[in-house]
């Protein structure tokens, strides 16, 4: 090659080395243009986004919805028209990151609510003036005008024991815990449930009490034994679960309370001794009619822990019950007596039904065998009705002492006590702070067998890394194969 022919040579390689080095730097400048622009764009919509109010921020997967709140909440939220003040009793830096967000999503739903933490160790006599109890960390106290309500830690985070499994669970319930109480500070009058006495009735079950307490109830214990006439203060009467019989004073009293637009819930189940031929006739004026003796199925679906007198009734349609339906949930009624309903005018639903091989068996306490015999009356029966009795006023009746017991109640998963809180709420007019289920902390483990298992660890252990390992190969053969090409 020619001196001359090599200087061309070399001078066009130069100029393809400086093309090159021309094009490599607009395309390092564009990318660091491009790159400061992204993070400025992402700076922006961070600070945008830090605005925003939690309910558009925070998204829940949870699979109990730890982290949401239901529509009853947003309903008794969004109709506030009085400020309400949280106050947040706890230490710096020791917030549990639950309540913190439950709280904004709060306090993000109306501007009448207003969360202010209350440091104990800045402020540490603040809650004395609200309650006399002990005030764990991160417990709750929430004003409106005078009233106010303490909730402690303990009353959030509950450690709830399991019947069947002799063990204790952790449950969330800030937010029925809170509406309630939102509930209560804003209301200026509660509803009264009153209860009657002087027939042995039971006392209240400690989960249906406590229930009753935080649907912010007011109970009266009365007896129509020295009354004209029930109280018309009274929002409900409730008869829970009579030793005895009442009179045929007091059956007319109850009578003509109904009738005038009272409302009356009754849990009452067959006797070891006697019946309770007086309570029970209430029904008759609406064509139902109790049957004698204790209801047993035959039919294995019907019943719970080989027992047939407990009962896993049918769930109807109504207001009442459709809760229960929407969650899965069943209802269970021990030691039932059952109700005939020859009602035509509509006026009586039914709320939980045997199925239709189901019997009475007269003998009661005495039994001496499931099985059908003379004399037992054949089923289908009601096992809880509701009644509308005119001019407003309604009856609730389950034919179960022993439905709310907390035993049973355990075993229902809580359905029983949603019924019968349900039932309450319909009749004494709840708003909508009613029914807010806690929220299990538990974890539900996945049971799969063992080839299954087996088959899982051969693919995640081997499948996975040498698909990952083919395509690395593939990748480089590819690209040295792109180098090696002649341009």
């Amino acid at each position: 090659m020619s001196r001359s022919s090599f200087a061309k040579a070399f001078y066009k390689l130069k100029g393809k080395n400086k093309n090159r080095s021309q094009i490599a730097f607009k395309g390092g400048s564009y990318s660091l243009a491009m790159t400061g622009i992204v993070l400025a764009i992402l700076v922006v919509v961070n600070i945008f986004a830090s605005v925003l109010p939690a309910a558009m921020t925070h998204y829940d997967i949870s699979s109990t919805k730890l982290y949401s709140i239901t529509s009853n909440t947003k309903v008794v939220v969004n109709a506030l028209e009085k400020d309400v003040t949280f106050y947040w009793i706890v230490q710096a830096d020791k917030e549990d990151d639950v309540i913190e967000n439950l709280l904004a999503k709060y306090e993000s739903l109306s501007e009448h609510i207003e969360v202010i933490k209350k440091n104990p160790d800045v402020y540490p006599t603040f809650a004395d003036k609200y309650t006399s109890e002990e005030v764990p960390n991160n417990s709750l106290i929430v004003e409106c005008g005078e009233r106010s309500r303490f909730i402690s830690y303990s009353d959030i985070y509950l450690a709830e024991e399991s019947m069947s499994a002799y063990s204790s669970e952790t449950s969330f319930d800030g937010e029925g815990a809170i509406t309630s109480a939102i509930d209560y500070v804003i209301s200026e009058e509660l509803p009264k449930l009153y209860l009657l006495e002087g027939h042995g009735e039971a006392e209240l079950s400690s989960v249906f009490s406590d229930q009753i307490k935080r649907e912010n109830m007011e109970t009266i214990t009365f007896s129509l034994l020295n009354e004209d006439s029930v109280p018309e203060e009274a929002d409900c009467v409730l008869i829970y679960g009579p030793t005895s019989d009442i009179s045929v004073k007091e059956k007319e009293l109850l009578s003509e309370y109904v009738k005038g637009g009272g409302k009356l819930m009754v849990l009452a189940g067959p006797l070891e001794e006697g019946t309770l031929k007086n309570l029970y006739s209430l029904l008759e004026d609406y064509n139902v009619e109790a049957t004698d003796g204790i209801v047993v199925e035959s039919d294995r679906e019907h019943y719970a822990f080989q027992a047939p007198y407990i009962l896993l009734p049918e769930i109807g349609d109504s207001e009442i019950t459709s809760p229960l339906i929407e969650e899965n949930y069943y209802a269970i009624m021990p030691i039932a007596q059952g109700l005939k309903v020859q009602d035509t005018s509509g006026a009586v639903t039914e709320l939980l039904t045997t199925s239709g091989t189901a019997y009475s068996k007269a003998e009661g306490y005495d039994i001496s065998s499931y099985e059908k015999e003379e004399g037992d009356a054949d089923g289908p029966f009601a096992l809880a009705v509701s009644i509308e009795c005119g001019n407003d006023g309604q009856i609730v009746w389950f034919a179960s002492s022993n439905m709310l017991d907390d035993m049973y109640n355990s075993y229902s998963s809580g359905g029983n006590l949603d019924l019968g809180m349900n039932a309450l709420s319909s009749l004494v007019g709840e708003r909508e702070a009613v029914a807010i289920r806690s929220k299990s902390l538990s974890y539900n483990y996945l049971t799969i067998s063992e080839s299954t298992a087996s088959l899982l660890k051969l693919i995640m252990i081997g499948g996975f890394p040498l698909v990952f390992l083919g395509a690395g190969i593939c990748t480089v053969v590819s690209r040295r194969r792109r180098q090696s090409e002649p341009v």
